[in-house]
């Protein structure tokens, strides 16, 4: 009989103890449960150490801070934008110039712990297969949320946008919001495997653009170190990112430089070979010390 398959990640908790082997995974949901709380505990608890939404946001009284799509919706609307909202959209996009796009992705938007949830449920219940949908499906639709923002003159979107709905619906209560995050949530556990994030979202698609450019990165300073375990696949969200980088496809450097890259680190915390780090897109030899 043959053993067992070992779960993504055995491997490297037997070699670094298990919270190594969790530690990014720890710190995103610290960040993402902490930033949902700062919004949460003015409405709940009238401490206002953030008021607003992801949308736009007013921290402390002194930092103003405006999601750069709902910005770019507005002005295909034909809305003009106060000189406040075009600081805060400054800030944000300088921020994610350093961290990387889709790290709004994985350590900002609360959906994402939805969609994770499901994705760890369908793993646990050995559902394969779905639907099949090529990821650039997702800039047609970011595509077609512009074009219903200049045909209306209004931000369409942001009436049905799944991440704008659960932020709403945490302050206000719900209603309607449920059902559409329960949509995301079951489309993700029994149609397609990462479908909303990964194969459908706009707002994913959006910073993935500005990810195109951002300095940090997931490197790998090791990569003459893998054993094939295949873990780092497993537990990733965009897999499609990893082979170049890693298997020096055409005589790729050892960085991920694909823009659909979250920057998530969950290929650091379940390679027992430290293969991968975090470090700088301009000094990929010299990444963050774990």
């Amino acid at each position: 009989m043959s053993a067992l398959p070992l779960k993504p990640g055995a491997e490297a908790i037997e070699a670094k103890g298990w919270l190594p082997a969790h530690k990014w995974l720890l710190m995103r949901r610290t960040s993402q449960l902490g930033i949902l709380l700062a919004f949460l505990v003015g409405p709940w608890l009238d401490l206002w150490i953030v008021k607003g939404n992801l949308n736009y946001s007013y921290t402390l009284g002194v930092l103003p801070l405006s999601d750069p799509y709902l910005l770019l919706q507005a002005l295909v609307a034909g809305q003009v934008p106060e000189k406040l909202a075009l600081i805060g959209v400054a800030i944000v996009i300088g921020f994610y110039l350093i961290v990387g796009g889709r790290g709004y992705c994985s350590w900002v938007c609360p959906v994402n712990l939805v969609t994770d949830l499901a994705n760890w449920l369908r793993a646990h219940l050995g559902l394969k297969g779905g639907a099949h949908l090529t990821r650039a499906t997702r800039y047609w639709v970011l595509a077609m949320t512009l074009i219903v923002a200049a045909a209306t003159g209004t931000l369409a979107w942001e009436m049905i946008n799944p991440v704008s709905i659960l932020h709403r619906g945490l302050i206000f209560g719900l209603g309607f919001a449920w059902m559409v995050i329960l949509t995301v949530f079951l489309f993700d556990l029994f149609v397609m495997r990462h479908g909303w994030c990964g194969h459908l979202c706009p707002v994913g698609a959006f910073y993935s653009l500005i990810g195109k450019f951002s300095a940090m990165r997931v490197v790998l300073p090791q990569r003459e170190a893998c054993n094939d375990c295949m873990d780092c696949y497993a537990v990733c969200p965009e897999q499609q990112v990893i082979r170049p980088a890693l298997k020096a496809i055409d005589g790729t450097a050892p960085i991920i430089l694909d823009s659909a890259c979250t920057n998530c680190g969950r290929c650091i915390d379940v390679c027992s070979k430290d293969v991968f780090a975090f470090g700088a897109r301009f000094n990929h030899a010299a990444p963050i010390p774990k």
